[in-house]
């Protein structure tokens, strides 16, 4: 049965002049505009479309996919303000509302947002909310540490990045752990570290233990092929480590360790070479 936010395959019943009308069961019938009709469409046929509201809060089906599904969480532009909200482009004739209710804070212009797509119970329609922790849900019991996850920053506090996790859970990246460039919106791989006791998840960038090790060798050795040498060593200082290889001193040391023991470098007073 087809219900609105679904992109689905539907019956062609019948042209009009102002598009095709398509079997949408209980919803009845729905027009797919004209604009949108091509000469392969034929009664009788189907066709894959999204089902929303129009303007006129009336069922209407599109044969464009939203940059983002309802339920998911995503980062889209803001293009509109009025006294109502703002509207955020999803990809579709119509934009998302985000009324005021649900921005964190009063959105721009040319600006990109992350919020959570969803039904307004009162009117049906499509909107969009900023409250991204009122959707996200315990991961207790779910994850083990090291498991690999997609992580969605959203936020920041003194601490570090909120994300979301592979969609629906809350996490936290601590910014002393993070060595490579973080953008707020978009998609990273990360690590659970450990899962707290309130359900929450600490993520990291970086493989925890032995397992990481491996990767930051293989790295560092790619970084001193292309040069000849790197100008750094066990002493350097941890901000010229993360300048030029963005890891930490820690996992420098234990990279320079690994391929030392594999007689793979020649570690100097003032650099390292390849052996």
């Amino acid at each position: 049965m087809a219900q609105l936010g679904d992109y689905t395959s539907l019956p062609i019943l019948k042209f009009r002049s102002t598009g095709l009308y398509l079997d949408a069961g209980d919803l009845g019938e729905i027009l797919l505009p004209g604009n949108e009709v091509t000469p392969d469409l034929q009664v009788g046929g189907e066709v894959e479309v999204f089902l929303y509201l129009d303007s006129a809060d009336r069922p209407i089906a599109t044969r464009r996919k939203p940059i983002a599904m309802p339920s998911e969480i995503a980062r889209l532009d803001c293009v509109a303000i009025n006294d109502i909200g703002a509207f955020l482009n999803w990809g579709l004739a119509k934009e998302l509302l985000v009324p005021f209710r649900e921005q964190s804070k009063p959105m721009i212009v040319g600006r990109h947002y992350v919020v959570k797509i969803l039904i307004d119970e009162k009117s049906g329609r499509f909107v969009g909310s900023q409250r991204i922790n009122r959707f996200l849900t315990s991961a207790a019991a779910i994850y083990r540490d090291g498991d690999r996850v997609q992580a969605l920053p959203w936020g920041k506090t003194e601490l570090g990045y909120k994300v979301v996790v592979d969609g629906k859970y809350n996490g936290l990246i601590f910014a002393s752990e993070v060595f490579q460039p973080v953008n707020y919106g978009e998609m990273i791989t990360g690590y659970v570290r450990e899962t707290r006791n309130d359900g929450k998840l600490d993520i990291t960038l970086t493989l925890q233990g032995r397992k990481k090790i491996s990767p930051m060798a293989d790295q560092l050795l790619e970084k001193i092929q292309q040069d000849g040498v790197i100008k750094l060593t066990d002493n350097s200082p941890a901000e010229a480590i993360k300048k030029q290889l963005n890891m930490s001193k820690k996992s420098f040391k234990q990279a320079v360790g690994l391929l030392y023991k594999q007689k793979k470098i020649v570690i100097e007073a003032d650099h390292i070479r390849i052996a």
